[in-house]
């Protein structure tokens, strides 16, 4: 965990008891929770004790200890089956490592990704900041290769270099993704700090386009009896990097310097008063700072976290040749980068999305109304060919079959021309998602705004919810 986050007078603001739900009717529970061996957990801390202890006290940045922990992390994952990538990147205290492990099977095109800070500040060894974060996530990818699971996605693993310098191993890694790559990150889970000496239960409460994630979290801890408290932990942590580019975020924490309270210590046990790492970014932050209850559960999270969004359905879009030229196209980071009508784009429970908690909801007013949501793009001139498509669901409380009273028009804005691709009604209503492609090549070399524009008649509503959209190029 990078920069100290202030509580006391402002913890009331940062940190607030979470209403703990129901488990979401859609949550992706397809294969049983697996637990996580703390044993091995442990284990692999005690390595990079180890690895600190024989190199100066500390896997800082740019020290022999970080790359001697990074190379560790990299051949247990080699080992396991893993294709795994050491990504150097140069920082101001020398060259630092991002290790990136992809287990080979699931499809590419939906990613799913963990990760947990690797280094630890030039003071100590960081066991709990964030050893055990690394160490959670390492034990669960290993046991996911050992599992014989057979994932509907692509799982990805994450550990980063020079977290404690500001962030830099994940800002890299994410901004150098090209735009296609960035697209297929369905998830981005992060772990940081798991196991501190007094503990509290946090969830990440800072990205509203990670609110599913965040709820089976909440869900999960609250099936084995523990209760949390949602946190914003304010771009401390390596999340930050894809929630800047609207990628659904989600992730637990145990607390550091920040003081715990009496509530708090009725509720989790530990000492009031105290902080929940009185260790932290200190040289006591060693093999010997660490709560195994804590440990044990978070770990056993983030099992349950990898193994279900493994089987999540994200739907079975393959991004045309040329990537996504649109932006957010899964609206899953709310309006950004979208213009049209206020609250068209929503989480709302009422309406399911085809992929993430987000979708355009277009009329379901039940009376005479218009709506639109459009976004700007430019389609290059050297595309062979391209192509928008999207999902849509339509459903309707008019009673004609065969009489069209409410319609949704796909259009491209080209300057003052507009052109309606293709118009769909109440009589095209379905009952799941279907996908809708349309050939817009004429529009290469030009810079236009695809648009989706609901009409809805004085009486009945119909209602158009439109998710994942691509305009992509061959």
């Amino acid at each position: 965990m990078s920069k100290p986050l202030l509580y006391g007078v402002l913890g009331a603001a940062l940190v607030s008891t979470a209403l703990v739900p129901n488990a979401p009717a859609d949550a992706a529970v397809v294969a049983e929770s697996p637990d996580i061996s703390v044993t091995n957990v442990k284990a692999h801390l005690d390595q990079l004790q180890s690895i600190a202890t024989s190199n100066g006290g500390n896997r800082y940045t740019g020290r022999p200890g970080y790359r001697a922990s990074a190379d560790w992390v990299k051949s247990k994952l080699d080992a396991a089956g893993y294709t795994t990538t050491l990504q150097s990147f140069s920082t101001s205290a020398g060259t630092s490592y991002n290790v990136i492990a992809e287990w080979p099977h699931g499809d590419a095109n939906h990613v799913v990704m963990t990760g947990s800070h690797l280094d630890s500040v030039s003071v100590g060894p960081g066991i709990n900041d964030n050893g055990t974060g690394s160490s959670g996530v390492l034990e669960t990818a290993l046991a996911y290769a050992a599992s014989g699971q057979t994932p509907r996605n692509r799982l990805r693993f994450g550990f980063w270099g020079a977290e404690e310098l500001g962030l830099l191993g994940s800002k890299y890694h994410v901004n150098n993704l090209p735009a296609a790559e960035r697209d297929k990150v369905e998830l981005y889970l992060n772990f940081d700090m798991t196991g501190s000496p007094n503990p509290g239960y946090f969830v990440y409460n800072d990205n509203p386009a990670g609110n599913g994630a965040r709820d089976d979290l909440t869900a999960y801890f609250t099936s084995k009896s523990v209760q949390t408290e949602y946190i914003d932990v304010q771009g401390r942590s390596d999340h930050a990097a894809f929630r800047s580019l609207g990628i659904p975020t989600a992730g637990t924490f145990s607390g550091a310097e920040g003081i715990k309270t009496a509530a708090q210590a009725t509720k989790w046990g530990g000492t009031a008063g105290q902080a929940y790492d009185p260790c932290y970014h200190r040289s006591c932050d060693t093999i010997s700072n660490l709560n195994l209850t804590s440990l044990d559960r978070q770990s056993d999270a983030i099992g349950h976290m990898v193994w279900n969004y493994a089987q999540k359905d994200y739907g079975t879009t393959t991004p045309p040749t040329g990537g996504n030229l649109l932006r957010n196209p899964g609206f899953e980071s709310g309006a950004t980068n979208w213009t049209g009508t206020t609250g068209v784009i929503t989480n709302s429970s009422s309406k399911p999305a085809h992929g993430g908690s987000y979708k355009a909801w277009l009329q379901g007013n039940g009376r005479s109304s218009t709506e639109n949501v459009g976004q700007s793009v430019a389609i290059p001139a050297s595309a062979g060919a391209a192509s928008l498509s999207f999902w849509v669901r339509i459903d309707t409380a008019e009673t004609t079959g065969s009489t069209v009273y409410d319609t949704v028009k796909v259009q491209v804005v080209d300057g003052a021309t507009t052109s309606t691709l293709a118009t769909l009604s109440n009589v095209n209503k379905s009952t799941a998602y279907v996908q809708k492609t349309y050939d817009v090549t004429a529009y290469k070399g030009r810079t236009v705004t695809v648009k989706f524009v609901g009409q809805e008649d004085s009486s009945l509503q119909t209602s158009f919810v439109i998710d994942d959209v691509v305009l992509g190029t061959s």
